[in-house]
């Protein structure tokens, strides 16, 4: 065998195996019903409105009714459920919706759930001084969050508020996968 087909060998070899490990990564990927997910991302998991106005829909399909329109680009959506091209999302309301892949975007934001503004604290603790207000039901993007407190960001302005004010941060599921479009859960 000559040099050159050895080569190809072996870097189809690596080719191969980089597949293998890429598929091997997204098969642990669940919906809370134990069924692989069609993305290779966990469900439940946090995206957020990438456009706007977007519709809302009670199915997975263009011919599935419209419900309302998200008025609110980066608004965050938790994935309950979801099909090759849509995601059945829950809102900061509990609203519960059906909307296409395109229009959610992996960016991470948070949205201020209270009715007043938030203070931005310069450090995760309740006694820092107040670096900025974050207007009530606003959105923001989402840095990282620890120990109960989440750093938030517009541009070079960041800051740390109390994960409990904002929706988008949690880790558990904010609606039942069950819950049918057009529902708000608890309502």
């Amino acid at each position: 065998m000559s040099s050159k087909a050895s080569g190809r060998i072996k870097s189809l070899r690596t080719v191969l195996l980089a597949a293998g490990m890429a598929l091997g990564l997204g098969a642990g990927a669940q919906m809370p019903d134990g069924r692989p997910t069609p993305s290779g991302f966990d469900v439940p998991r946090w995206v957020s409105i990438k456009s706007s106005p977007a519709r809302a829909r009670r199915g997975p399909g263009l011919d599935h009714r419209i419900l309302w329109e998200y008025r609110a680009a980066g608004l965050p959506v938790q994935v309950v459920a979801e099909t090759r091209d849509w995601r059945k999302v829950c809102d900061p309301e509990g609203n519960v919706a059906w909307v296409h892949r395109t229009i959610t975007s992996g960016r991470r934001t948070a949205f201020n759930r209270t009715d007043a503004p938030l203070d931005l604290r310069r450090r995760p603790d309740a006694e820092a001084g107040v670096r900025a207000r974050l207007a009530a039901r606003a959105v923001i993007t989402l840095d990282r969050c620890e120990d109960g407190w989440c750093r938030l960001q517009s541009g070079r302005l960041h800051g740390w508020a109390p994960q409990e004010a904002l929706f988008g941060v949690q880790t558990q599921a904010q609606c039942p996968a069950s819950t049918p479009a057009g529902r708000a859960v608890g309502r």
